[in-house]
C-alpha cells in the first residue's frame, strides 16, 4: 500500500482563546430581534430534498457517522474489512455527485492496541494520548480506501468550543463547505488531544448532529452494529421501530448503551438523542447499522427513520441546548417564568430571587422556577458575585446606583432557549 502517493489533506480546526462573551444588543422598549447566527442557509435547508427515507437516495448533502464499534475492536485495532467496507460505500455515493460528510469515532480505539492498552482508559491523559497515536492510523486507512476510489479525504477536527462563538463555527463552515465544492470528503472527529472535560462532547453522535446543522446537511446517518432501534431486545424478540415522528413515538422503549465491542462512549442511546437533535431542527436523520450503509443511501427501507419534527436553529442555541456545561442556576419568580417562557424576552434582574454556582459572565447557566423545574438556558452578563446586589431591581435603578453596564439584562433573549 503507497499511501505516500495518496496524502490527506488536513484542515484542523481547533478553539481560539476564549474571551468573554460578545456583549447583548441594546435592548430598548421594542422587542429584540434575533440576527442571523452564521452564514446563509445552504439552498438544500430551504426546501428539503430529503421527504421520507426513500428520497435520501437523491440527497445532495448527507452527514454519516460511524462508530467506534463498527471499527474497531481491542484485538484487532482498526478493521480492514469494516473500514473499506463503508468507504467503498460512501466513495460510490461521492462519485453519483453527492457530498458526504463522514464523522467518524474510532481514534482512541485504533490507538489502544499500539500503546499496550487492553481497554479504553478512563483519565483524559491517556485518552488524549491514545488519540494522537490512533488518529493518524484511522486517517492512513481512510486515506488508502477513499483513494482506490478517485476520492480524496481530509481531516477536520473539532470541539465544542467550536460551535460556541460564532467566528470559530462560521470558520468550520467555511472551510467544509469549501471542502465539500472541491469534491473532499472531510473526516470530522472530535480533536481528542486537546479537548477538557468542560468542552467535550463526550460522543461523536451529538458531533454529528450538530456537524449536520452546521453544513445544512439534508440528512444524517447515524451508523452502528445494530441494523435498527427496536422496542425491547432484538435477541428476545422485539420489533423494530420503522419511523419515530417524535419523541412520544419512544414512550416506554428501552434504549440500549455502550456497543458490544466496549470501544466506544455513545450507543443507541446517544444515537437516538443525536436524530432528535437532528429531527427537531429541521434535518431528516436514519439510524442503522454500518452493514446497511450502501442500502440506507440508496434510500432502501432500512433501519429507523426520524422525520423532521423542528425547524432550523442558530447553531449557537443548539450547542446550548444540548452540550453546554452549566456553570451555575437562576432561580426565577412566577413573573420572568412567564416573560422568559411564555413571551420570549430577556431576563431582567427584577425576576431573579436566587442566584447559586460560581461562574463568570458569559457562563452558560440554567433558568428554574421556585419548584426548581428548569425553564431554559442560557449566557449570563454578569458575574455569579456581582448577580446577588441586583436581585429584585429593575435596570433603571441598577444603572443609577451602581453605574453605567448594570442597565443591561441578565440574559439576553438571543442568548436564550428553552428546555
Amino acid at each position: 500500500m503507497d499511501w505516500a502517493q495518496q496524502m490527506t489533506s488536513k484542515t484542523v480546526i481547533v478553539p481560539g482563546t476564549a474571551g468573554k462573551a460578545e456583549p447583548p444588543a441594546a435592548v430598548g422598549s421594542a422587542p429584540a430581534l434575533a440576527v442571523p447566527d452564521g452564514p446563509a442557509p445552504h439552498p438544500s435547508a430551504r426546501n428539503s430534498a430529503v421527504p421520507d427515507r426513500s428520497a435520501l437516495s437523491g440527497a445532495r448533502r448527507i452527514v454519516v457517522k460511524v462508530g467506534s464499534s463498527s471499527l474497531t475492536s481491542i484485538k484487532g485495532g482498526i478493521s480492514e474489512e469494516a473500514l473499506t467496507g463503508l468507504a467503498d460505500a460512501l466513495a460510490h455515493k461521492r462519485n453519483e455527485g453527492a457530498e458526504i460528510i463522514l464523522v467518524s469515532s474510532g481514534a482512541i480505539a485504533a490507538g489502544l492496541a499500539p500503546l499496550g492498552l487492553e481497554k479504553r482508559p478512563r483519565d483524559l491523559a491517556t485518552q488524549q494520548a491514545a488519540a494522537s497515536v490512533g488518529q493518524g492510523l484511522l486517517m492512513a486507512r481512510y486515506t488508502h480506501a477513499f483513494g482506490a476510489h478517485g476520492v480524496t479525504v481530509s481531516q477536520v477536527l473539532l470541539t465544542a468550543d467550536d460551535f460556541m462563538r460564532r467566528s470559530q463555527h462560521t470558520n468550520a463552515f467555511r472551510a467544509l463547505d469549501r471542502l465539500l465544492n472541491l469534491g473532499v470528503v472531510p473526516v470530522v472527529n472530535e480533536n481528542d488531544t486537546v479537548a477538557t472535560h468542560e468542552i467535550r462532547f463526550g460522543d461523536n453522535d451529538r458531533l454529528a448532529a450538530l456537524v449536520a446543522h452546521l453544513v445544512r446537511a439534508d440528512a444524517l446517518v447515524l451508523l452502528s452494529d445494530v441494523d435498527s432501534l427496536y422496542d425491547g431486545p432484538p435477541s428476545h424478540g422485539a420489533r423494530r421501530i420503522p419511523h419515530v415522528t417524535g419523541p412520544h413515538d419512544l414512550d416506554g422503549v428501552s434504549i440500549g448503551s455502550t456497543g458490544k465491542a466496549g470501544v466506544g462512549t455513545g450507543g443507541m442511546a446517544t444515537k437516538v438523542e443525536a436524530a432528535m437533535i437532528a429531527a427537531g431542527s429541521g434535518i431528516h436523520a436514519l439510524v442503522t447499522s454500518t452493514g446497511n450503509a450502501a442500502a440506507a443511501l440508496a434510500g432502501h427501507d432500512v433501519g429507523t427513520w426520524f422525520s423532521v419534527s423542528g425547524s432550523r436553529k442558530p447553531i449557537r442555541l443548539l450547542w446550548l441546548a444540548h452540550l453546554a456545561s452549566v456553570e451555575g442556576t437562576l432561580v426565577l419568580d412566577d413573573g420572568a417564568v412567564q416573560a422568559v417562557r411564555d413571551r420570549r424576552t430577556s431576563l431582567l434582574p427584577a425576576g431573579i430571587t436566587a442566584v447559586t454556582g460560581s461562574f463568570e459572565a458569559g457562563d452558560p447557566v440554567e433558568m428554574v422556577s421556585t419548584d426548581g423545574t428548569v425553564i431554559a438556558r442560557g449566557l449570563v452578563n454578569y458575574a455569579s458575585d456581582e448577580l446577588p446586589q441586583m436581585l429584585g431591581r429593575s435596570t433603571k435603578e441598577l444603572g443609577k446606583a451602581l453605574g453605567r453596564g448594570y442597565d443591561r439584562v441578565v440574559v439576553h433573549v438571543d442568548d436564550l432557549v428553552l428546555v
